[in-house]
Order: C-alpha cells, then structure tokens, then sequence
C-alpha cells in the first residue's frame, strides 16, 4: 500500500524529531509523534532513512531495515538514530542539524529475482524503478532505487555496485550461488533543512 504525501510528510518530519532528540540527548525522544500517525504506521515495512548534507547534497549517513519485520514507526525512529551514527562517517554533531535534509524510503518486501541465464537480469531489472540486494551465504549489500539514477549507472553497472556493497566481487551477479532480489521505494524528502517535504520521482 502506497503513502499517501501527508503520509510521507509525517514520516520525514518523524525522522527528523527523532534525529534532533537523539542529537540533542532529548528525553523520550519522538514518543509525542507517534501518537497521531495514520494506522499505516502500524504496518511492517521496510524503510531507510538518509541524511544529506545541505546546500552541497553529500551523503552525511543511510541506515535502513530493508525487511518489513516491524511497524512503520518504529523502522523510522531506528533507522533515523542509527543513522545519525553511520560508520561511513563521524558521529552526527548537533551543530549540523541546521545544514542537513532528511530523506525516508519506504520499500516494498524484496523479491528474488528468478532468471534462467544471469543476463536475464538486464531486462528484468529497471533502472529508476527497482532498488537491489545481492546476497551470497552471509554477504549482503543493498542499493536503494535512488542511487543508480543519482549515478547515472546503467542495469550492469547497478548489478556490480550492488555485488560490490556486499562485498563481493563486481561480476558476483553472474554466479549462481549469489541472489538478487529487487523492490522499489516511495521517497519523501525534505527541500531544504526543516522546510518543504516533498515526495522525490525518479
């Protein structure tokens, strides 16, 4: 079931509180948000949240649950603080919450994708449409939909970044023994720090 935009707009706003409280060390962080969202908060789904640097869009942390193994809410306010502590980069400093946006994708369950012959993935898969995960026994790597298009990588080039987030080799998609699986996302994100929110089209 898809957000509806004042949906999404609660989701991101969400995110956002519960990044400010967590910073700021607040008490109970977000526990007065949750009290008024819509039952598809309830729902298990699957979700990432990304924060970006502002004006300049840099990747600042994107920490997700891709599984729908809880509530929507509680997806968001994980994510949101784990986030914020991505071990790409350095702790995330209150001094920063002015200078970031705040982006929450909200996946469909993944599905592996069947194929005969591996190239049979280069027409099952749509750029701009599917995210990816590739696992192979306890490797696993996933790429949200956003990021091929953000790239400009084509359908291979999708495949191998999302083997190499697994840490496998680029060409892993073409062993048998490595799955693919693809879902698609609904992506809210704010305009510019604590403004608008908007849902982003690929």
């Amino acid at each position: 079931m898809m957000l509806r935009l004042e949906e999404g707009i609660k989701a991101v706003k969400l995110a956002r509180q519960t990044i400010e409280d967590y910073v700021k060390k607040t008490v109970a962080p977000s526990q007065q948000r949750v009290t008024d969202l819509e039952n598809i908060f309830n729902e298990k789904r699957g979700v990432f949240v990304t924060i970006h640097t502002f004006p300049e869009h840099d990747l600042r942390g994107c920490i997700g649950i891709p599984e729908p193994i809880m509530p929507l809410k509680n997806a968001i306010i994980d994510s949101a603080k784990s986030a914020t502590h991505d071990p790409r980069f350095p702790p995330l400093a209150e001094k920063e919450l002015d200078s970031i946006i705040i982006e929450v994708t909200v996946l469909t369950k993944p599905e592996v994708i069947k194929v005969s012959n591996p190239r049979d993935y280069l027409s099952q898969i749509k750029v701009g449409r599917d995210g990816l995960i590739a696992e192979q026994g306890f490797y696993r790597g996933l790429l949200l939909p956003q990021v091929p298009v953000e790239q400009k990588w084509s359908v291979e080039e999708f495949l191998s970044h999302t083997c190499m987030k697994a840490g496998l080799l680029p060409d892993a998609w073409f062993d048998k023994n490595t799955k693919i699986y693809r879902f698609t996302g609904q992506i809210f994100t704010e305009t510019i720090p604590r403004g608008n929110i908007m849902e982003k089209k690929l």
